[in-house]
């Protein structure tokens, strides 16, 4: 794999450094398949600041709920776009009592309410639905999962948090610089036993630490792309989430018409291709012959190594490994690898799992099905389950036998849930080591609690390599080494009839009579305070890792039952990381509580003085006390809203990073009210510091490029120092000033 140190043109096809001399640098930008779609959709008529509106929408049942809440503050009465909502994330309704269930008639009721399209518990995983049923060349969709990515059929899809949502429900548009376009440049053909996973892993590996695609689109082309079929493709798009890029797109051709006649939408095809001559800002090449079977270790996507290097070294790099892991860990709980190092240098697996939405496609699980026929999965530890990505995938595998086969060879076949992805489902016992196909390994989305002792180790593999291991008795195996041939699934036939039997189409034909169904623990999002002149923050929780990723500042798997309860939810806030930030927020809350009603606290006036003596002037009455993080690089992971949210009902106004990790996390604080401040030198404050920042709004609100701020330490000591707010619209500029998304929304 090759990744240009410059930008590169595309002519006719052809890898360049120069273009023709009658095109000009301006015109070149312009052939990317990328620019077309952008241009499309943009409504503000400036290509270098977008103002887009997209084709549909999409969110689960940890999201929905919060975004039309915040839609309906805002004043929306009906859905101006499809937006469909699935229910794949917490369909396991014993968990948390009736609230899941509750939620999903919540969802039901608003389909019929606001004109949505509703799918049931169960009947597809999100973005296998989109796939099906919404995806088409040449549009765009915006859906609050992050790995909502439908590139490989032509479709530009973003992952947002819900105020991005919440913003197209009430007719907004979705505001950003134009961003970099990066060619991936196919060429070759994957060799037997390679799948979609290990080109995926190989990327993810190769971007993700040096940040080439940050925030960029990452677009396929090349003589390679034939070679692979749309469900290699699909699976491969969906892990371009962790590459850190912003959207993804593919040139479509014959293979790409193939899969929308067979599922019944011959329609959404047109051929998409870059102009004869394209820039890119940057281009990745790789030749898929040379990609091996893939695995990612503990605890992150990008940890990637050919199987067969680990087999080698197992030991040296299982023990770096575990190593990087339980520094991560801070000794809460130690991960063990080694011991998984047999006598013979075996490396013995206890848990194999292919599922979601890059592993539970058909293609995949008919070669499982390949692998495993006749064969045992053994009758020790290692046990395996594979979940289907949709009910019609499910029904064809059924009819094909490849459900059959897993069966019999001891696999358990589950049903369409992401529940392995976030920690939801088949969560291995302490101390096992688990090979997944789903799309994250970060800390604790197999569902373990190091807080409480708790840690099992996760790695990533392709369907493939995992039915291998499978087959060999848990045996950690690639499938290079068992396959000399190439799976060839039995021809797809879908049928569309499994949905139009159980999803509620509302689209166009809202019933606005139709009331809510809320349950018990559905509940309005608390008011947020405007921000005032001046600005004083208490840091309560200082986080020195390289990375923070979502799950960390709020916890995926049971506790995101809460998630329709923003109070009772924020109760899990840095919980496994930071135990002590939900009570320390709370007593900053209680300080502003406390100046509100006319009373200055002691150790806020102590603060105020000190500020003072160093020739600062404070108006307490226009002067809001709030909680504050800092963290290097935090934001890594998942779109969810509530990632963000939970510090701001707990009282947060401020976060202070390095930077942010991605532009979704990014904008979740901004559309919560949270100034999402920069900073050079972290070592200025420390845990438990004040910082005062005076003229903060007016700062804000006139783009000032810096901005002063203060740290007041615990012995009454001050040092000055500088943030800054970075590239930001008008629009989110005024987000902030009014406290949140749905304040904004109230006074403009």
């Amino acid at each position: 794999m090759k990744l240009h140190d410059s930008g590169v043109y595309l002519v006719n096809g052809k890898l360049t450094e120069t273009a023709p001399a009658n095109v000009t640098p301006e015109q070149a930008r312009q052939g990317t398949i990328a620019y077309g779609i952008l241009k499309a959709h943009n409504q503000s008529g400036d290509m270098a600041n977008l103002r887009m509106k997209f084709d549909s929408m999409t969110s689960h049942d940890i999201t929905y709920v919060g975004i039309i809440q915040t839609a309906r503050a805002s004043g929306m009465e009906q859905f101006p776009l499809p937006y469909v909502m699935t229910n794949c994330h917490n369909s396991l309704c014993a968990v948390g009592g009736t609230i899941n269930e509750d939620d999903h008639q919540f969802a039901l009721s608003a389909a019929h309410k606001y004109g949505g399209i509703y799918v049931p518990p169960n009947m597809a995983v999100i973005h296998s639905y989109n796939r099906e049923m919404m995806s088409g060349c040449g549009r765009m969709i915006l859906g609050s999962d992050s790995h909502t990515r439908y590139g490989a059929l032509g479709t530009m899809a973003v992952g947002e948090g819900g105020g991005e949502l919440a913003k197209q429900l009430v007719g907004r548009t979705y505001d950003m610089a134009c961003p970099g376009v990066v060619c991936v440049y196919l060429t070759g053909r994957l060799n037997p036993g390679v799948g979609p996973h290990d080109v995926a892993l190989a990327l993810v590996g190769a971007t993700y630490a040096n940040g080439y695609v940050k925030n960029k689109v990452m677009e396929f082309v090349g003589p390679g792309v034939a070679g692979l079929s749309a469900d290699c493709r699909n699976s491969i798009d969906c892990m371009t989430t962790e590459t850190t890029c912003w959207s993804s797109i593919w040139q479509t051709d014959a293979v790409t018409e193939e899969y929308f006649a067979v599922h019944g939408r011959p329609e959404a095809y047109k051929e998409l291709k870059p102009a004869d001559v394209a820039y890119y800002d940057g281009c990745i090449e790789l030749d898929l012959s040379t990609v091996e079977c893939m695995i990612a270790l503990p605890m992150h996507p990008s940890y990637a190594y050919p199987i067969r290097e680990l087999k080698a070294n197992a030991t040296d790099i299982l023990h770096e490994i575990e190593t990087r892991a339980n520094e991560q860990l801070n000794g809460k709980v130690r991960m063990d690898l080694c011991s998984k190092v047999q006598p013979d240098g075996s490396i013995l697996v206890d848990q194999g799992i292919v599922a979601g939405c890059s592993g539970g496609t058909y293609e995949n699980l008919c070669a499982v099905a390949d692998i495993l026929r006749g064969k045992s999965c053994g009758n020790g530890v290692f046990k395996f389950s594979a979940y289907p990505d949709s009910m019609p995938t499910y029904l064809e595998l059924v009819k094909n036998g490849a459900v059959a086969d897993i069966v019999s060879a001891g696999g358990i076949f589950r049903e369409c849930f992401c529940g392995p992805c976030f920690g939801a489902g088949d969560t291995p016992a302490n101390g096992e080591f688990s090979i997944r196909h789903t799309t994250r390994n970060f800390p604790n989305r197999e569902g373990s609690k190091p807080g409480e002792g708790q840690i099992s180790g996760v790695a990533l593999m392709d369907a493939r390599s995992i039915a291998a291991t499978a087959a060999n008795g848990g045996v950690l195996t690639a499938a290079s080494e068992i396959c000399d041939h190439e799976f060839t699934a039995p021809a797809y036939h879908f049928d569309r009839g499994v949905y139009d039997k159980r999803v509620y189409d509302g689209w166009g034909h809202a019933e606005p009579e139709t009331p809510l169904k809320f349950g018990p623990n559905i509940k309005d999002w608390p008011e947020q305070p405007a921000l005032t002149n001046d600005l004083l923050v208490r840091v309560v929780s200082y986080i020195t890792d390289p990375v923070t990723t979502t799950d960390e500042l709020i916890p995926s798997g049971e506790t995101s039952s809460f998630r329709s309860n923003p109070l009772r939810l924020a109760e899990f806030t840095l919980s496994r990381k930071d135990p002590g930030y939900v009570p320390a927020a709370k007593a900053v809350k209680a300080l502003d509580a406390a100046r509100t009603a006319g009373t200055l606290p002691g150790e806020v006036a102590a603060v105020y003085r000190a500020l003072s003596v160093a020739g600062y002037a404070v108006n307490p009455e226009q002067t809001n006390i709030g909680s504050a993080i800092f963290a290097n690089k935090p934001g890594d992971g998942s779109a969810r809203e509530q990632a963000a949210s939970c510090q701001r009902v707990l009282g947060g106004a401020a976060n202070f990073a390095r930077e942010y990790a991605t532009k979704r996390y990014r904008s979740n604080c901004i559309n919560w009210g949270m100034l999402p401040f920069l900073v050079e030198d972290p070592a200025v404050f420390g845990k438990g510091d004040y910082i005062f920042l005076p003229g903060v709004c007016g700062a804000l609100l006139t783009a000032a490029d810096s901005m002063p701020a203060v740290a007041v330490h615990a012995d009454g000591t001050v040092t000055p120092f500088t943030v800054r707010l970075g590239v930001m619209t008008d629009a989110e500029r005024q987000i902030l000033a009014d406290g949140c998304l749905i304040n904004y929304y109230k006074h403009h």
